[in-house]
């Protein structure tokens, strides 16, 4: 049976009966099979018991929180039972030894760029991502790397609004909070691809909070944040130009206050299911020659950090074809 993830969209309780997970709220109550759940995300308030952790801590099911924006705001994060303390101490020995984790840092941000790439060659518009990419070869600190990154990502948004109709302009970049509906929807789907990329990190013998692009601080699961940029342009930033060019998300869909632009329940929903059913979607898979999720494709790139960190095969991003 093909696990999924469950999307709690509104304020409830999670209770447990044996090995099925009951959410109730003020609907009704629906029964969730706990081999059926891959992990949780909550986006309003949820009250569960010691006896519903035990079981999803046993089954090894996350559960991702999010906050009144729709930001992420935490994780239950299962006691971790794939664990390598070789791979670990390799991990670590990444992250201190400078040389090593300026590679896997530079790594990191090439995939991001030529994703970037990609996405704006698909609508034919000429850009400076390339010749940006090409000043990480000099750089020898995270700080530069993280320059090269900001300047890539700032040419990239500006050409965003070719892509975007009237009224959906991004103008530049607003994170906290959000001031317009493409910065909303930006904000919405990072954080949602950040808690899929921690859930599959959590299916490997990664610890999350070891990174080499953004620091480990206290708090986050940083080694999320750096596989996430890979990943954006393709998960979170096509999606986007996907439901406003085909107007499935409309001014209706969001909700606006004086300092920010949110999306509104009934946009919250239309977002996760086309992504949701972005995660599921499959393509062949050059090097493995058989078809594989974009979910997987997450794994896959946690693996090939794995191999890199011991030794066996250098890291390569992962970079679209398609």
């Amino acid at each position: 049976m093909a696990k999924e993830n469950y999307y709690l969209m509104s304020d409830g309780i999670l209770k447990r009966k044996e090995n099925t997970v009951y959410f109730m709220n003020k609907d009704g109550k629906r029964p969730i099979p706990i081999n059926k759940i891959y992990s949780i995300y909550a986006y309003g308030s949820l009250t569960f018991s010691s006896q519903v952790v035990r079981l999803l801590a046993k089954e090894g099911v996350p559960i991702h929180f999010f906050n009144y924006y729709g930001f992420y705001a935490g994780s239950f994060y299962p006691r971790e039972t794939l664990l390598s303390g070789d791979l670990i101490i390799k991990q670590a020995k990444h992250y201190l030894d400078h040389e090593k984790r300026i590679k896997i840092a530079k790594k990191f941000v090439e995939g991001s760029g030529r994703n970037m790439e990609k996405v704006l060659s698909y609508y034919s518009i000429e850009n400076q991502i390339g010749n940006i990419l090409g000043d990480l070869e000099t750089c020898s600190r995270i700080t530069d790397i993280m320059n090269v990154e900001g300047r890539m990502r700032a040419d990239y948004y500006t050409k965003m609004d070719q892509i975007l109709p009237e009224g959906f302009k991004m103008e530049k970049r607003m994170k906290r909070p959000p001031k317009n509906m493409v910065n909303a929807l930006i904000s919405f789907g990072n954080s949602l691809l950040y808690s899929t990329v921690l859930t599959e990190l959590y299916n490997t013998q990664l610890n999350p909070t070891i990174s080499y692009l953004h620091e480990p601080f206290e708090r986050r699961y940083s080694l999320a944040l750096d596989l996430s940029e890979i990943f954006k342009p393709i998960l979170v930033d096509r999606l986007i130009f996907y439901l406003i060019n085909k107007r499935m998300l409309k001014e209706d869909d969001f909700e606006r206050d004086l300092n920010y632009c949110l999306l509104n329940d009934a946009g919250r929903k239309i977002f996760i299911k086309e992504y949701n059913d972005r995660l599921k979607k499959t393509i062949k898979h050059r090097d493995l020659n058989r078809k594989v999720s974009y979910r997987r494709l997450i794994r896959l790139e946690a693996y090939k950090l794995i191999k890199h960190l011991l030794g066996t095969k250098k890291y390569t991003p992962f970079i679209i074809w398609w």
